[in-house]
């Protein structure tokens, strides 16, 4: 599935965009694109900003994520178990242009009645992380903390 507003390069590390190209969107889920295309269009209808790599920017590991990034290094060679749903085209930390990622969760929650799956949403952090891991809890939105 296409974005309207998200590009790949945008919702992939640097490392899987230099090797898959735009074909890298092949590890991103449709209902992670359609969920974040909603939330764009007729939630927040506002800018958001995931990776910046490409722009010169320094967001890199805020989409997809992949065994060579160094945040996904630095759980896993501790010898820890890493499930994230950034590993798997499920899940992208953003920036909302003009408003507070606590402002963005309030307004998800309020029309969410729009969103097209269900969805969990990261709490007490100061970016808005968007996922659509199964949350197993019956509800459209599910606020968790890390």
């Amino acid at each position: 599935m296409k974005s309207d507003f998200f590009s790949v390069k945008e919702l992939v590390c640097k490392h899987v965009y230099d090797r898959y190209g735009e074909g890298a969107a092949m590890f991103l889920d449709d209902k992670l694109i359609a969920t974040l295309n909603t939330i764009r269009e007729k939630i927040l209808c506002a800018p958001m900003t995931v990776n910046n790599w490409h722009l010169g920017g320094s967001f890199t590991q805020r989409g997809l994520r992949c065994n060579l990034c160094a945040l996904v290094k630095s759980k896993t060679d501790i010898g820890r178990l890493y499930l994230s749903a950034h590993l798997l085209g499920k899940a992208v930390d953003c920036n909302v242009e003009g408003m507070t990622a606590e402002e963005a969760r309030r307004r998800i929650i309020e029309a969410q009645e729009l969103l097209p799956h269900p969805i969990r949403l990261e709490d007490g952090v100061s970016w808005l992380h968007i996922d659509v891991y199964n949350n197993g809890k019956g509800k459209k939105v599910y606020r968790f903390k890390a």
